[in-house]
């Protein structure tokens, strides 16, 4: 049963590291229109979640290296 826990988290790493790039894309979107300053926070924002992609991606590597 323990593979099945493994399979699982490894699955859920590609939607996790979608859901953090689209929603610093929304919200950078939202920002702009609000806030009415262009593409810059659109920009901000997906960097921010491709940032928070990517840390997802580092947990998953540091908790491979523990097996």
């Amino acid at each position: 049963m323990n593979w099945l826990k493994e399979v699982s988290y490894f699955g859920s790493v590609g939607l996790s590291f979608s859901f953090s790039v689209f929603i610093g894309l929304f919200l950078g979107i939202w920002l702009d229109k609000v806030l009415d300053t262009g593409p810059v926070l659109t920009f901000i924002g997906l960097l921010f979640g491709i940032a928070a992609g990517y840390r997802t991606i580092a947990k998953l590597i540091r908790k491979i290296r523990k097996f």
